[in-house]
């Protein structure tokens, strides 16, 4: 069986977080043309939201739960996220990577603003072919709350688990997870303790940084490990050739 990577990219990657739904499509072309050169692993794609998505969910206040006034914020949230899906497989695509888009709102369940049902048998099954799946944070249903969003990050060690994927990388728009303007190299649960970790600065419903932190540690308690680098570094992190950025790992691994 093919070994199979997980990569996120991040949303602040792929869009201006300062507009509404402001697509870099330039740089969305970049990396898919540098994807469609690294294709030894079976992929695994997830993309933030990004300025697609978390303004409407801010908006209707999508993770206050639903009332009769915010359920067309359900379609809305949705409808944004699901432009920049279409925009990153069309890059792919354009690529020559056989790329689909997968949308969590179909085959996710969420409580308390985490998923308790994924469906992840058919993603396996296309990465056994050749297709790369593409996911993306979502608005999804959630029974407690009515709905919820359900951040890349989310998704990403759900994913992992699911495909037991020992080799998860996060693109961001930065080198590493940074501590006085240095990449910290390491990260287990002990560091993260003593770490002043803030949230995004933009417009994030997800919790920025800390969010994602947080949930590559519970991927690194169950095994594996991930890797938080700067997007120009994804050909190097797919090539095991170092990428310079944040490992998160369990705590006492070397």
């Amino acid at each position: 069986m093919t070994e199979t990577v997980v990569l996120k990219l991040g949303g602040s990657v792929i869009t201006d977080k300062s507009g509404d739904c402001v697509i870099d499509h330039a740089r969305l072309h970049r990396i898919a043309e540098e994807l469609a050169g690294e294709r030894a692993t079976a992929l695994v794609l997830v993309h933030g939201a990004g300025s697609c998505g978390h303004p409407e969910a801010r908006r209707y206040r999508i993770n206050d739960g639903l009332t009769g006034e915010n359920v067309p914020g359900v379609y809305h949230t949705h409808a944004a996220v699901s432009r920049l899906n279409a925009a990153v497989v069309e890059a792919l695509r354009g690529a020559g990577v056989e790329a689909i888009g997968i949308h969590p709102l179909d085959l996710a369940l969420a409580e308390d603003g985490r998923l308790v049902s994924f469906e992840t048998r058919h993603i396996a099954e296309m990465t056994e072919h050749g297709i790369v799946p593409v996911l993306h944070g979502d608005v999804v249903m959630d029974r407690r709350w009515g709905s919820c969003i359900v951040s890349g990050d989310q998704l990403v060690t759900r994913l992992a688990a699911a495909l037991a994927s020992r080799r998860v990388g996060l693109a961001t728009d930065v080198p590493g997870v940074l501590q006085n303007g240095s990449v910290i190299p390491r990260i287990d649960r002990h560091i993260a303790e003593t770490l002043d970790i803030g949230g995004s600065t933009k417009t994030d419903v997800t919790g920025g940084m800390r969010g994602k932190i947080a949930e590559l540690l519970a991927l690194a308690d169950a095994g594996t490990d991930a890797h938080i680098f700067h997007v120009s570094k994804i050909g190097r992190f797919l090539d095991g050739t170092g990428h310079d950025g944040t490992i998160v790992t369990r705590r006492g691994a070397p």
